[in-house]
């Protein structure tokens, strides 16, 4: 374990206010991160002594960068860099990494490397598959990439669709008219959209067709050309349903492909997502990129929920015998 003492000169003593923060509330939460060392600042030069000292100067590195970069650096975003620079990653690589401005003013952004694989994956692919548990940031960064597409003319139209999976109550019973029944489990992706735009601007794209949200069900028999289309819930889907979807791309579109195949209801079990990689595997311009519990960027909750289900998960194939 290393045990060494070392020096980060900070660029200008601008920079230090924010990076050490208010009452040198983020100077401390590196040492609380970091048993066993001491951290001194003294003008625009900090010295680490101590257990960790060389990762702690690479915190401290990732940090000056993202502020040179134009990141704001709170305690969330702190938290992330540390696990990062412990994963051997490079926070200001991923997180200044811009995708587009949302609505608010804020730049949309990978928040992981994992996040970061993904959006490559989608600017670089025809079919991208993202698979994921919830708070990997799947359908929302899906959605930012296919503002960003319609923006930069890229495409003509969105499509975001999902199964229309019924969970205890029948949608036939629900008051209104189809899409007055079908809105609740297509409100996620509506949400979405309006992170990315606002909600002025969102009506009227949807108004003028360009942004189209609709149950799985009214893909069939359609060719959509020019097209960022996004399936959400995928694991949701039947086999048939899936084969349904992916033969329905045409000349110049894009689609992105979600879905969490531990948070399968289709009501015989029989997802059309299980068992897709291995059988696509090969295909030029298709790809799968797997979302972990470091990519979770909800409450650091989340994260731990979904590694005790991940441990869980691994403990019971072992048991079994299985790899």
């Amino acid at each position: 374990m290393e045990s060494t003492a070392v020096t980060v000169t900070v660029p200008g003593n601008d920079l230090m206010s924010d990076l050490v923060g208010e009452s040198d509330v983020l100077l401390r939460r590196i040492e609380e991160a970091f048993p066993g060392s001491e951290i001194h600042v003294r003008g625009n030069k900090i010295t680490i002594d101590g257990l960790h000292a060389t990762t702690v100067r690479r915190v401290f590195d990732e940090v000056v960068a993202l502020l040179q970069g134009g990141l704001l650096v709170d305690e969330m975003t702190l938290d992330r860099t540390i696990d990062m620079v412990r994963a051997d990653e490079r926070p200001s690589e991923v997180l200044t990494t811009e995708i587009l401005r949302g609505a608010r003013g804020k730049f949309v952004r990978p928040r992981s490397a994992g996040q970061k694989r993904y959006v490559e994956a989608v600017a670089d692919g025809i079919i991208t598959f993202a698979i994921g548990p919830a708070g990997t940031g799947k359908s929302w960064l899906a959605v930012a990439m296919a503002v960003r597409a319609l923006q930069a003319g890229q495409v003509d139209r969105i499509v975001l669709t999902r199964p229309l999976v019924e969970a205890g109550e029948r949608v036939g019973f629900l008051p209104g008219d189809l899409m007055a029944k079908v809105d609740p489990y297509l409100r996620p992706l509506y949400d979405a959209l309006f992170d990315m735009v606002d909600a002025e601007s969102a009506q009227r794209l949807l108004d003028r067709g360009l942004v189209e949200v609709a149950p799985l069900a009214f893909m069939r028999g359609r060719t959509l050309n020019n097209s960022f289309i996004i399936l959400d819930e995928a694991q949701n889907t039947t086999p048939e349903q899936m084969k349904m979807f992916l033969t329905r791309v045409g000349f110049g579109s894009r689609v992105v492909v979600t879905g969490d195949i531990s948070q399968v209801d289709v009501p015989d079990g029989r997802s059309g997502l299980e068992g897709l990689e291995p059988m696509l595997a090969g295909i030029d311009g298709l790809s799968f990129v797997r979302l972990g519990a470091s990519d979770v960027v909800r409450h650091r909750i989340v994260q731990d929920i979904v590694e005790a289900y991940e441990r869980a998960v691994t403990g019971r194939l072992a048991g079994d015998g299985t790899t």
